[in-house]
């Protein structure tokens, strides 16, 4: 139990480094891409890579393997455009605190005992002083916010099944690939915010980077943890992205973290060693 509590936090970590790698790409998107164009072409470049690297067998394309893979797939698909659509109209601390009110829900769900609850509270507060919460926005980007919110919230429950399933991999490359058939309606968002000067061959590159670093990666990491946690642990580990994204913007960027920050960062790695990994 103590080599998980180690190793899961750990490797949360490297999946949410690896994710705002992505980020990067995706902010460079936006001069070119509408947001939900963006988000498609990150689930598009990950079913690419996936497709590639695992060529699923054909028995991953019928009956209930497709079907969960499909849901999995779909949800995660509307996860990222959702949220990409609420950053654009919200603060960014203030969507990734509405987004988390999902791994919230899952996690008081699964709570059995107060050592549950209390770690939950603290990942809570935790998450609200990393974020630097503003309340202001407009109503669609918080309706966006909650509609992530859900899906990250299926995300956990379907990826836990997932994770559970014979062969996750093959399930990850066909639950992309529908993903990314069910949302290509949002590619005609590339064709509206489309550009003469729009460098294509930078955007598809941009596009396959983005699916590696904030897809693949970090979404097959979260199949390791999530084969040897519960998902209420899974779902508190999760404010550890927040963590990432203020401790790569010190060490990378040399910003300096202001006293609620750390006192976040603290309340999350308490919250972290006060859950069960079973639970």
């Amino acid at each position: 139990m103590k080599t998980r509590q180690v190793a899961a936090p750990a490797l949360m970590l490297a999946g949410g480094t690896s994710m705002y790698v992505g980020a990067a790409a995706g902010v460079f998107l936006f001069s070119f891409v509408a947001p939900a164009g963006v988000a498609w072409l990150r689930i598009v470049g990950a079913a690419l890579i996936f497709l590639a690297i695992v060529r699923p067998a054909r028995s991953a394309w019928v009956g209930q393997a497709l079907l969960l893979a499909g849901a999995f797939g779909t949800i995660t698909a509307l996860m990222n455009i959702a949220f990409y659509e609420s950053i654009a109209r919200l603060p960014l601390g203030t969507a990734v605190a509405i987004e988390f009110l999902g791994p919230i829900v899952v996690a008081a769900w699964g709570s059995r005992t107060w050592r549950d609850v209390v770690a939950l509270l603290v990942a809570v507060a935790g998450v609200v002083l990393i974020a630097d919460v503003h309340l202001a926005g407009s109503p669609a980007g918080i309706a966006f916010a909650l509609l992530a919110a859900l899906c990250w919230a299926g995300y956990i429950v379907l990826g836990k099944r997932v994770a559970s399933a014979v062969s996750p991999r093959n399930s990850l490359a066909v639950g992309f690939t529908v993903g990314a058939v069910v949302t290509s309606p949002f590619a005609f968002t590339l064709a509206s915010s489309w550009q003469p000067d729009t460098p294509l061959l930078t955007v598809l590159v941009l596009g396959l980077a983005l699916g590696l670093f904030a897809n693949v990666i970090p979404y097959g990491i979260d199949q390791i943890i999530l084969r040897s946690v519960g998902q209420a642990y899974f779902a508190v580990l999760l404010a550890l992205l927040p963590v990432t994204s203020a401790l790569i913007g010190w060490i990378v960027l040399r910003q300096s973290l202001s006293v609620p920050e750390l006192i976040g960062i603290a309340a999350v790695a308490i919250a972290v060693a006060l859950r069960k990994p079973t639970s």
